[in-house]
């Protein structure tokens, strides 16, 4: 199953044929809304430095009306990406949006206030909400299933390590006690487990514990590759990752959550990283280098399918 380009303009123009007789161009849709969910919408999170060189911001990307915003450039509110030339400060970093699963609300990670914290905002880029205040660098938030907690990475004890804390800011929580570094939290569809990369073992594997830091356990155990990034799927049978561990670079990979039946779901030459699932669990959208720079693109969870959602010059990583 081939790979299938689909620019902006041409998801618009199926949109309006979707019912008629071009059913190849209504299966395109179809597949791109799927691989585009967050909410059901066709719109898609991600991080690119589209805007300016040296930013990272939060950008929204529309595939049934063909349009961009950028929500976070600088600080500033919703802005349509291509339209204007921000003026530039020092480097901000806007990174990891995770949707609520109400489709209301971003968390992400920021360094816009000179530290990096944690950040919540509406899905329009407004209502901006700093979550964390601490000295120490946080970032790499992950919403609870059910909404009321954010699962994030912080340096505060002296190496990264995971905690939780409830959606207003309180009741901080650390999860996991290591001297080494713990990373790229994500739950589990009931909210009771988290699964995690460590470097406990020195090498990148993946590890779940429960979200009360009890019954740790790794599910990974080659110590001669990476494994990293992983995204637990909506059903709770599987989990998504990277891994350089059939080739020198990172390609996409499935297991069950006790690390067996693992498979490569892809083989390209070039890096795919960074897996999120779709709402209904049939897609995967993820990063890739193959067309030359990191693009997003989707796929079916058997690895076919693969279809291209964003076409830019610019890094666009980190589909949330």
């Amino acid at each position: 199953m081939g790979e299938r380009r689909l620019t902006v303009q041409a998801a618009m123009r199926w949109g309006l044929v979707c019912f008629g007789v071009v059913f190849g161009l209504a299966l395109g849709l179809m597949i791109v809304a799927q691989a585009a969910d967050s909410d059901g919408n066709g719109r898609l999170y991600y991080n690119s430095n589209r805007a300016h060189p040296t930013d990272i911001d939060v950008i929204l990307t529309d595939v049934f009306r063909g349009y961009s915003f950028n929500l976070t450039h600088s600080g500033r509110r919703v802005a349509r990406v291509g339209y204007s030339a921000f003026p530039s400060r020092d480097p901000v970093w806007d990174g990891s949006p995770s949707r609520s699963p109400d489709g209301e609300w971003i968390v992400f990670g920021s360094n816009r206030d000179g530290n990096h914290e944690i950040y919540l905002m509406n899905n329009a880029g407004g209502d901006l909400r700093r979550l964390t205040v601490h000295p120490a660098r946080d970032r790499d938030p992950v919403w609870s299933p059910d909404g009321s907690r954010i699962a994030f990475v912080s340096d505060r004890d002296g190496n990264w390590e995971v905690y939780i804390v409830d959606r207003d800011g309180s009741n901080l929580t650390r999860v996991t006690v290591n001297a080494t570094d713990d990373e790229s939290p994500d739950w589990s569809p009931d909210g009771r487990q988290l699964a995690f990369v460590s470097y406990r073992r020195g090498n990148w594997a993946i590890f779940t514990i429960n979200a009360d830091g009890t019954n740790r356990r790794e599910i990974t155990t080659n110590t001669r590759v990476r494994d990293i990034e992983p995204a637990w799927s909506p059903d709770g049978t599987q989990i998504a990752f990277a891994s350089d561990r059939g080739a020198r670079n990172f390609d996409i990979y499935l297991m069950n959550p006790d690390g067996s039946e693992m498979r490569r779901i892809t083989d390209d030459p070039a890096m795919d990283r960074n897996p999120a699932w779709s709402r209904d669990g049939t897609r995967l959208v993820f990063e890739s280098w193959r067309d030359g720079n990191p693009e997003i693109y989707a796929m079916n969870v058997d690895g076919g399918g693969v279809t291209r959602l964003t076409f830019d010059e610019a890094r666009d990583t980190n589909p949330g």
